[in-house]
């Protein structure tokens, strides 16, 4: 019988459709750039949703934020998506747009390459899945950056200068004053605000009695937000109340992290004298910072207090808070942060005494008498399942257990607690 040979095919189901989303995005938060935005978001989605065999996944966008930085919610929410295997493709309008970080973009486009997810860019008519798409965008990324560190040193340039002319460049908020295009002006209602808290420090308040009474009186602070012992610092320490502007405080560190970084002479400075109206007069603004550098003082010349070894070390498995070290009444112990702070109903806790701990662990080490150095050597961490028990995490992985006892009251009490009692004893009777 002759051989049969039969082409056999595959029946056709519904042909899946290309998932396809778009990212856009703008690097300023001006109105102009804000309406080229949607104008963005407009254009991707019917130019998606037109499109045969595409499926519309949506458009991410960014507002006022560099494609230098990574911390783009839009973006991230793109990359979560693609990730979870819900896009397919992704259109974006230029490597400027995506990223001007090299590094950034082919860790991104490999690891969407790695998932399956192309991305398209329009201006380059470039696909990153495609043979030799990682080669021209480590080409084209490469002028990206080099394009964005140009317009960082311009810009940094156009504020330097303004600077040193003794320009207020990039001043947008203070309290006490209103700020805007026209110029610098008094802010009627917290200039008072101002003043007083320059009055209430010199005359000896504590910042935090200050705070607390602004608070109360339901003041507003700067933009709206509460009162705090930092905020009241920076306003005392801040020598533009005076008219006079001390310029380029801060910098930014680079073009690709952007970060703000204190001055401390890595830039020159300047001091630009009646460069706004003043709140404070010179006299009263150079007693603060008198009063502010003897408060620093008594701060640095505070003894630091030392960090007990069992710090963070003695753990409450019910609340997962560690334990807390507490004195009373000259008794030093430990015991759990929330029943201390909370009290029983929310964890019940009960003081081990410290020179019961020190006895107990001297006796799970196998030493003659406790050494701080042997315990931070050989204790992982210390956990109390009830009351009267020691739970022991060696570094050498073994777990061993303990109960310790409580003292007699006879036995915990030294003379001078002992005297105390009989004193307040003897003036009971007195009284009676």
């Amino acid at each position: 019988m002759p051989k049969i040979i039969r082409k056999i095919e595959h029946p056709k189901g519904l042909e899946r459709r290309l998932r396809v989303a778009a990212y856009a995005r703008v690097s300023s938060g001006k109105d102009a750039m804000l309406h080229s935005l949607s104008a963005q978001v407009s254009y991707y989605s019917a130019f998606i949703q037109k499109h045969p065999g595409w499926q519309y996944c949506g458009v991410y966008a960014d507002e006022a934020l560099t494609g230098t930085k990574e911390a783009r919610d839009g973006f991230q929410r793109m990359l979560k998506d693609c990730r979870s295997g819900q896009v397919d493709l992704v259109i974006t309008k230029s490597i400027s747009r995506f990223a001007r970080n090299a590094v950034t973009l082919l860790e991104t486009v490999r690891e969407l390459k790695a998932l399956g997810v192309d991305v398209f860019f329009e201006e380059q008519n470039l696909h990153s899945i495609s043979t030799d798409g990682e080669l021209m965008l480590t080409i084209l990324a490469s002028y990206a950056q080099e394009e964005s560190l140009s317009a960082s040193e311009n810009q940094k340039w156009r504020v330097r200068k303004g600077f040193e002319n003794g320009e207020l460049v990039n001043w947008r908020f203070m309290f006490g004053y209103d700020i805007d295009k026209d110029g610098i002006r008094i802010n009627a209602s917290e200039v008072m605000v101002v003043q007083e808290i320059f009055r209430r420090a010199l005359a000896g308040e504590t910042f935090g009695a200050i705070c607390r009474d602004l608070n109360a009186r339901e003041v507003s602070g700067a933009l709206g937000g509460k009162w705090s012992v930092p905020r009241i610092h920076a306003i005392l320490s801040n020598e533009k109340y005076t008219g006079n502007a001390m310029l380029q405080k801060r910098y930014r560190n680079n073009h690709l992290e952007k970060k703000l970084c204190h001055n401390n002479g890595e830039l020159p400075r300047y001091f630009a004298t009646e460069s706004h109206p003043a709140i404070i007069d010179e006299a009263t603004f150079q007693a603060a910072q008198e009063l502010l550098t003897r408060m620093a003082e008594k701060t640095a010349n505070r003894a630091k207090p030392r960090l007990s070894e069992f710090t963070g070390m003695i753990l409450c498995p019910h609340c997962g808070k560690p334990y807390k070290r507490v004195t009373s009444n000259g008794s030093i112990g430990w015991n759990c942060r929330t029943y201390l702070e909370k009290g029983k109903r929310f964890c019940w806790g009960k003081k081990i005494p410290e020179d019961t701990l020190k006895a107990v662990c001297a006796e799970v080490l196998c030493l003659a008498e406790y050494d701080a150095d042997d315990f931070t050597a050989g204790v992982e961490s210390i956990v109390v399942p009830e009351d009267n028990r020691l739970q022991f995490h060696l570094k050498d992985g073994r777990v061993l257990e303990t109960t310790w006892l409580d003292r007699s009251r006879s036995a915990s009490w030294h003379p001078d607690m002992k005297e105390a009692a009989r004193q307040r004893m003897l003036k009971r009777k007195g009284h009676h």
